[in-house]
């Protein structure tokens, strides 16, 4: 079936030297000499030479490797997957922005100066906090002392770094929180990315809080600290331009910002998610399964919804062509206005610092256009 261009890749790498307590992604701790790490890879570089015969990488304009850890396999399995994208797409489009995750364990000068010279151009660095005591609750596999010098290597070539940092950890107080964001604008990182902590079903903090060995996070502790990390940051000169994330003006994520404007994309890799669209149908698959099958209603609906996930929202025109589809879209948003969610200004239907905190309530109430 014909499709539109794919302009997104995704590659997941599923390991890492240990699963964080809090983690429900499909990753796995393994010895970082195990042979199951090169047969995933051969089967990677395999994956990226077919899609590149089928002609369908000619467009792509990010590439983006998260895991799992990319950065706890080493830098020469990491150079045999970056040469043969190398050789599948042209990195060299002006433009193209190429990610990929690190872990500061992981991360040293060698890989640094091999992973740039190969192309990519961002490093995204899992950080999570400057505090020891919280790392150690986390379950992470490095110190602070480790975050900071991760970052200062990786700045050595990237001009584009950014961090992730998490917030409304049992134990982490507002102080410990705040010291953190401060040091990351301190370190001239480009763009951070602000998670609230949140407890997945079958992972070891669900199991910990089920036992009653560990309180579960207070909604209100993790708005306040969301709010507490918009003002540092927009005072620091970041802009918030999606829902977690900050960035220096031009150092927006390309590649993420995909995932919400409606892209096609290619994922390669175990749960690695292809989306495939054309102007009648959006279709999502997994491991050869499809998990999403939606008609245009539908698509609408969930444009709406992504569209609602960034601080710029959602035009009159864009709107306008989902009422084609959708009649009673703009009274649903006239509604998310009247109750506090969404404001419309300057032709735009935009997220209110309600519809920000509350994002679940605003994102489920837009998705229930076409059910």
């Amino acid at each position: 079936m014909p499709h539109d261009p794919y302009k997104a890749l995704y590659l997941h790498i599923p390991f890492c030297v240990k699963r964080c307590g809090y983690c429900d992604f499909a990753t796995k701790a393994i010895d970082c000499e195990s042979e199951e790490i090169d047969r995933y890879i051969e089967m990677l570089v395999l994956d990226v030479r077919r899609y590149s015969k089928q002609d369908e990488l000619g467009e792509i304009e990010s590439v983006y490797i998260g895991g799992g850890t990319p950065s706890f396999i080493g830098t020469k399995r990491l150079s045999s997957l970056l040469y043969a994208i190398s050789v599948s797409t042209d990195l060299t489009r002006e433009g193209l922005e190429f990610t990929m995750e690190a872990n500061p364990d992981s991360l040293d000068e060698r890989m640094v100066r091999d992973i740039w010279a190969l192309g990519v151009n961002r490093l995204s660095i899992g950080v999570q906090s400057f505090d020891d005591e919280v790392l150690r609750i986390l379950g992470r596999a490095h110190d602070a002392d480790r975050a900071r010098e991760a970052i200062r290597i990786a700045q050595d070539r990237f001009e584009n770094v950014s961090i992730d940092l998490m917030c409304g950890i049992p134990g982490q107080s507002a102080e410990s929180f705040k010291s953190s964001v401060e040091e990351a604008v301190q370190l001239g990182v480009k763009h951070v990315s602000v998670y609230p902590l949140t407890i997945e079903p079958h992972t070891y903090f669900d199991k910990l809080v089920m036992a009653g060995e560990m309180e579960e996070p207070d909604d209100d502790v993790e708005a306040m600290h969301m709010e507490l990390a918009e003002r540092i940051l927009t005072d620091a000169g970041f802009a918030r331009y999606e829902v977690a994330s900050y960035a220096k003006p031009g150092f927006e994520s390309k590649h993420n910002s995909s995932y919400w404007t409606g892209v096609p994309y290619i994922g390669i890799g175990e749960q690695a998610t292809t989306m495939t669209q054309n102007a009648e149908h959006r279709m999502r698959v997994v491991n050869g399964q499809v998990v999403d099958d939606l008609d245009h209603r539908q698509m609408e609906a969930e444009d709406l919804m992504l569209g609602m996930r960034m601080a710029r929202g959602v035009s009159d025109e864009r709107v306008a062509s989902a009422l084609e589809w959708i009649p009673n879209a703009l009274d649903e948003l006239e509604s998310l206005e009247a109750d506090g969610y969404v404001e419309h200004v300057d032709g735009r239907w935009r997220p209110t610092r309600l519809g920000w905190l509350c994002g679940n309530d605003l994102y489920s109430r837009l998705l229930d256009l076409a059910p």
